[in-house]
């Protein structure tokens, strides 16, 4: 048996270059997850530059539609704030929302009173499903959007008539009110509504998608007509970008969940670090190639894992399971010494009849020994210990 004192001594200690061969493909994953998320972020920043401001030049922006309306005797004033956009309400007014789901509830509930009865329109771009029922009630967006971007107006609105077919599919929209017209609709239901002022002469507009304000987009079908129309029926229009460092934002808004505090996106981002989490996990578990044997740190005598693994069967009183690997290593042994093959050493039919020509009648039944029941308490396990020893030395007795 080797002992510890014949042993070579070796470190548990990886070298630097076994540390790099280890950790170089995440590293390499890593340089590249970084690399992309700083391209993404710079791509989307510049995408995301001036969208739908009015004094953009961007393709994304609006500076275009601002210009045209100009000429037509429209003044066009940028708000950032729900109280500049509310003090501005008036008959004469047109006020467009840009991106109405950036408002909080508080701020929506605002915006519709001031505007609610003042006789001026007001736009809303694109509103989700919680937005438009606050700021236009009686409104619902579908949750499905439109599959095609090109839409005929099919409605009486003289506005949407005369500029055609407009690039409006986007969100949407059913509603309650019957006097209400409804255009541009994508399977029946309508992309683009005007509902009219229960009390006034105002109305509010609601827009299934912003493509017919962006700069790139105003040439295209009859778009550049129909924004033109519903932003020049009055002589001010107040353009109205939300602004996340507007203070009104926590002064009039109810209390809010934890939820409701995390940006939007957060799931499905959470659901993208899951699946990497198990793809890497995946990886890392998967076995390329065959095992590599390793010099252990330290020597181990076999008596201590004999004895190691004897105390783990003794804790789970698994007498069977002891008894079984005593008699398997037994048969293991006897096979070769009585010319039976490994193979068969297991197989009664063929041990049995060899190991009797090498007994010489001491009583012992070999099968029952090396074939019969588990025993029932620790002594008979011993017992069963002492007769295998005692079988196998009367074996190789000459």
């Amino acid at each position: 048996m080797t002992t510890e004192a014949t042993l070579p001594s070796t470190s548990a200690s990886p070298t630097a270059r076994q540390l790099w061969t280890r950790t170089r493909g995440i590293a390499l994953a890593l340089v590249v997850l970084v690399a992309g998320a700083v391209a993404i972020a710079v791509i989307r920043s510049d995408a995301r530059h001036g969208e739908l401001d009015p004094r953009s030049a961007d393709p994304g922006g609006s500076r275009a539609v601002a210009e045209l309306l100009a000429d037509r005797g429209v003044d066009t004033r940028v708000v950032t704030t729900l109280d500049e956009a509310a003090a501005a309400n008036g008959p004469d007014t047109t006020l467009l929302v840009a991106v109405p789901d950036l408002l909080t509830r508080g701020q929506q509930s605002r915006l519709h009173k001031a505007f609610a009865g003042s006789g001026g329109r007001t736009v809303l771009v694109a509103p989700g499903s919680a937005s438009v029922e606050r700021l236009a009630p009686g409104v619902t967006a579908d949750p499905a959007t439109s599959l095609d971007a090109t839409l005929s107006p099919d409605c009486a609105l003289p506005a949407a008539r005369r500029a055609g077919p407009a690039e409006t599919g986007g969100v949407r929209y059913t509603t309650t009110h019957l006097d209400a017209d409804e255009c541009y609709p994508s399977e029946r239901l309508a992309t683009l509504l005007r509902i009219p002022a229960d009390r006034a002469d105002g109305d509010t507009v609601v827009l299934g998608a912003p493509d017919i304000l962006v700069n790139d987009r105003l040439d295209e079908q009859g778009n550049a007509s129909l924004a033109l129309q519903l932003l020049g029926s009055r002589p001010h229009l107040v353009w109205y970008l939300p602004s996340l460092s507007d203070t009104s934002a926590t002064a009039t808004d109810e209390e809010r969940g934890f939820f409701d505090l995390l940006p939007s996106g957060w799931l499905w981002g959470t659901l993208q670090l899951f699946i990497a989490a198990a793809l890497a996990a995946l990886w890392r578990a998967r076995r390329l190639g065959p095992l590599v044997p390793e010099r252990l740190p330290v020597a181990i005598r076999a008596s201590e894992t004999a004895e190691g693994r004897a105390r783990l069967y003794r804790k789970a009183d698994a007498r069977d399971r002891a008894a079984d690997a005593l008699r398997s290593t037994t048969r293991t042994r006897l096979a070769p010494l009585v010319g039976v093959p490994v193979t068969q050493a297991h197989t009664p039919e063929a041990l049995l009849p060899a190991l009797s020509t090498r007994l010489h009648g001491d009583g012992h039944d070999p099968h029952t020994l090396l074939f019969g029941p588990p025993p029932g308490d620790d002594a008979a396990l011993i017992a069963l210990a002492d007769r295998l020893d005692a079988l196998e030395r009367e074996v190789r007795r000459p």
